[in-house]
């Protein structure tokens, strides 16, 4: 029984922090920008083949590719889609930064559409088989398995989200974000560079897009140009359910799902006589999504909107 939650715990962990990933992207665009980049799953899309590409024309092989070659594409990866992240935002998004909320949203609908469609022209509509960044090694913990996989992805998301704190708290350029933030006719008055700290914004977020869409693809083996779609929606409502807008709240957000998938998966069965399957996991996460957003529509970590903090946060 013990190695059996032991089990179920890392695996929960583990799909968590890839949910995190793709979750913050969310947050931190709401965050500056008050919009839902809804493109955003697609540059979780575009980390995996971005790496499968950069594996292909290094190794000839992805499926035989060392470990410095794996290194390698993966930051190539995601440091290219971070750059087209910038690129999206500079082409779909920024000509729409005065209009009202619901144009740039319908433009990211529509950069998300476009994306997928190019990417099953380039590469096909058909699923992919991708390799996986860390050697399968089994260990036993307390009973359950743990696999070398689940604890490379663990470190690598840790990694990545403490780099994303230290640049948000810890720099110059965090400053200047949550400056932008607050207000971005007032940072302007100020002399910062709101276009550059945007562009950052969109940078950081696509990069850890990306860097979720690689992990996620080396873990289950497998990419589709369809892939952002579904794991997007519940990065989604990870940050909804933690706060978006809330950089601590998206991660708490995107952990409290994974354990919610990983219990419904395991538990439903059991508990129905097998009348209700694994596949109505995801019907027990937004169900609880929609419990606690009647309680706290703000989410778990979010600040209650209130009239005066409209009238604050108004841009005049």
């Amino acid at each position: 029984m013990l190695g059996t939650l032991v089990q179920q715990a890392v695996n929960a962990l583990t799909i968590g922090s890839i949910y995190a990933l793709i979750a913050l992207g969310y947050t931190m665009v709401y965050g500056v920008l008050r919009m839902i980049n809804f493109a955003h799953g697609e540059m979780f899309m575009l980390g995996a083949y971005a790496a499968f590409l950069a594996l292909t024309l290094m190794a000839g092989d992805a499926q035989t590719a060392g470990g410095v070659v794996l290194m390698i594409a993966f930051t190539a990866a995601v440091v290219t889609v971070g750059g087209v992240g910038v690129v999206l935002e500079r082409l779909a998004y920024k000509p729409l930064r005065n209009s009202t909320r619901l144009a740039p949203m319908l433009s990211s609908l529509g950069a998300s559409l476009a994306l997928v469609a190019g990417m099953q022209i380039l590469a096909g509509p058909q699923p992919v088989a991708f390799p996986s960044l860390f050697p399968s090694i089994p260990y036993d913990v307390l009973g359950g398995t743990v696999t070398s996989v689940q604890i490379g992805i663990l470190v690598a998301a840790f990694v990545l989200m403490i780099g994303l704190w230290a640049l948000v708290n810890r720099s110059r350029m965090g400053v200047i974000i949550r400056a932008v933030s607050e207000s971005r006719q007032t940072a302007r008055l100020l002399g910062i560079n709101v276009d550059l700290a945007i562009s950052m914004v969109f940078f950081a977020g696509a990069l850890l897009g990306a860097a979720g869409g690689i992990l996620y693809a080396s873990y289950y083996g497998i990419m589709s140009p369809t892939m952002g779609a579904a794991v997007g929606l519940k990065a989604f409502t990870a940050a909804i359910l933690g706060g978006i807008g809330s950089v601590p709240g998206a991660m708490l957000g995107a952990y409290i799902l994974a354990f919610i998938e990983v219990a419904g998966t395991a538990l439903l069965p059991i508990l129905t006589g097998g009348l209700v399957g694994t596949e109505y996991r995801d019907v027990l996460a937004f169900a609880i999504l929609i419990l606690v957003l009647l309680v706290r529509p703000a989410g778990i970590l979010g600040e209650p909107v209130s009239e005066e903090s409209m009238v604050y946060k108004r841009e005049f």
